[in-house]
Parts: structure tokens; C-alpha cells; sequence
């Protein structure tokens, strides 16, 4: 084994470990999968050891990788606090705050949980990406973003080392058309059945739970979108196209925005936020501060 190990390579290790394949890797890095393949090659042979077992299609780490693993783990948390410092450091003028939310948050919550944020600093400069929900994990895995948000928690299934910060939760409104809204027969919720309905896609925990409120109460409609954006299922629901629910928290500016009428709301149906970082213990001033309003003003 040789006494330098390369950190480019070990970087490459670190992203397929924790995205459970070379193609995810690949896709995370945009580079191919036969470049993270030599790569790690060539790691393994300066170690002196596999690093992976494969599993049919599937990679297993190895008693090695297990703890190169955790080697890695240190070592990229410390590269990710380097830059919290750097970032943050009065010297370099703004201190760079990036968020990635998950597509289908309504942007208008978006918007009310981030505002804090600015509060803190007149120094802190706030970047919003937004993505699928294991896509924008992903960046949070490379320490590309400092927080995630989204409705769905982190769960051992993602491989990620980083902690869920439970922000609060909505009741859900229904939106529709005026005219969509003439058609439909009976009272809420039973006017659900058969009719058409905007909903997002089924990596999101909402739309898990909506499929079940729907069995529950023995109601069925016809599912005429799917969305992983919010903002795009508002805009095929204003023209029509189907019924679509939002947080009730801002059902107000979604009425007056989109001059759709309210068909009903559900009191046991609940979508939850999280707030997802590295950070056990919140110490990140704009993530406190953030955790702070959100719990005792936003979802109070």
C-alpha cells in the first residue's frame, strides 16, 4: 500500500458510496461511469484492497470500504466546515447561504420559510436551487448546499449522513376552476370520485399520503397530471385541466393569484416540512434562524 492516498480519487469513492451505484456517481459528477470506475481501480490498488463487493447489480462495501467509509466521512465533514468558515468569514465581503428545495413546496412557502434568513446578516447572500428529492440529498451528501427542504424526511434508505429538523405542518386546501368547480357533484370530500385531479408525483410523502386519505375514504379520481413542480400544477389547474391541493397556510394567495375557487379542505390530511442538514445541533445562524420562525410563526 502507498502512503499517499489520492483525495480526488477518495472523493469519487465517498460520492458512489453514498449514492449506492457508479451511475448515480457518474450523474452527480458529470462524468462517466467509466472514469469513477478506473478511478476507483486505481484507489483500491494503493490501498491494497477491494473496497466493493457486487451484489448482482449493486455494490456492497467491503470490511476495507466500511472503514475507509468512515475515513471519508471525517474528512469531507471537515472540508465541509472549511468552507462554512471560509464562506462566513467578514474578509470576504458576503457570506453565501445555499438552500435546495424540493420541487413540488408551493414557492410561495418556499419564500415565507428562507425570509428569515435574511434577517440575520445584512452579509448573507441566499442561493435557491431546486430539484427531485434524491437529487437535491445528493448535493446535500457532497456538502454542494448547506440545506434541504422538503416534505419528506431523511430515512436510513438514503445513505446520507445528515439530520431531518421538523419545521411544522399544513392542513390541505382544493383547488378548482370555476367552471371545474360548477361540475362537481356533492359536498367535499365525495366530490373527489371521478373527477379529474393535478397531483405530484409519487416521491414526494404528500402525495403517499393523499393515495391513502383516497383508500381510506373509498374515493377515486382520475389522475390527469403528475407533477414534480408546484408552480406547473397551478398553472394546468388554473385552465381546468384538473382539481389540485396546496397547504392551507397560503390558500389565500393561491385563491388570489390564480382566481380559483376552494372546493373543500381536509383537516386530517397533513403535509409536513422539514428543514435537512448536516448539523445535528442547528449552530448555522441562518438554519437557526430559519428552525426558529418556522416552528413559532409560520406553522404555529
Amino acid at each position: 500500500m502507498s502512503d499517499n492516498i489520492n483525495y480526488k480519487h477518495l472523493h469519487y469513492f465517498w460520492v458512489v458510496a453514498n449514492q449506492g451505484s457508479i451511475a448515480r456517481a457518474a450523474d452527480k459528477l458529470f462524468i462517466t461511469p467509466q472514469t469513477i470506475s478506473g478511478q476507483l481501480s486505481m484507489l483500491e490498488e494503493r490501498i491494497g484492497q477491494p473496497l466493493f463487493d457486487r451484489v448482482g447489480r449493486r455494490l456492497r462495501l467491503t470490511e476495507t470500504g466500511r472503514l475507509v467509509l468512515r475515513y471519508a466521512d471525517d474528512i469531507f465533514e471537515l472540508g465541509r466546515e472549511l468552507s462554512d468558515v471560509l464562506r462566513g468569514a467578514p474578509l470576504v465581503g458576503t457570506s453565501e447561504f445555499i438552500v435546495s428545495a424540493a420541487s413540488a413546496l408551493p414557492k410561495t412557502i418556499v419564500y415565507k420559510i428562507l425570509q428569515p434568513a435574511l434577517e440575520v446578516s445584512d452579509d448573507i447572500s441566499i442561493t435557491c436551487k431546486e430539484g427531485p428529492v434524491e437529487a437535491i440529498l445528493g448535493e446535500l451528501a457532497v456538502h454542494e448546499v448547506d440545506m434541504v427542504l422538503t416534505d419528506t424526511p431523511l430515512t436510513s434508505a438514503f445513505s446520507i449522513k445528515a439530520y431531518n429538523h421538523y419545521l411544522g405542518q399544513s392542513t390541505l386546501s382544493f383547488f378548482a376552476s370555476t367552471e371545474l368547480a360548477e361540475k362537481l357533484k356533492g359536498d367535499f370530500p365525495a366530490c373527489l370520485q371521478d373527477a379529474p385531479i393535478l397531483l405530484p408525483t409519487k416521491q414526494y410523502a404528500i402525495r403517499q399520503l393523499f393515495d391513502k386519505w383516497c383508500t381510506d375514504h373509498n374515493i377515486f379520481p382520475v389522475i390527469r397530471g403528475q407533477y414534480d413542480d408546484s408552480a406547473l400544477m397551478k398553472s394546468f389547474g388554473k385552465t381546468g385541466l384538473g382539481i389540485f391541493f396546496m397547504p392551507s397556510i397560503i390558500e389565500k394567495e393561491v385563491q388570489e393569484g390564480f382566481g380559483l375557487t376552494v372546493i373543500g379542505r381536509s383537516t386530517t390530511l397533513k403535509q409536513k416540512f422539514y428543514a435537512i442538514s448536516a448539523e445535528r445541533k442547528v449552530t448555522h445562524p441562518a438554519v437557526a434562524a430559519i428552525c426558529h420562525t418556522a416552528r413559532d410563526v409560520i406553522f404555529k
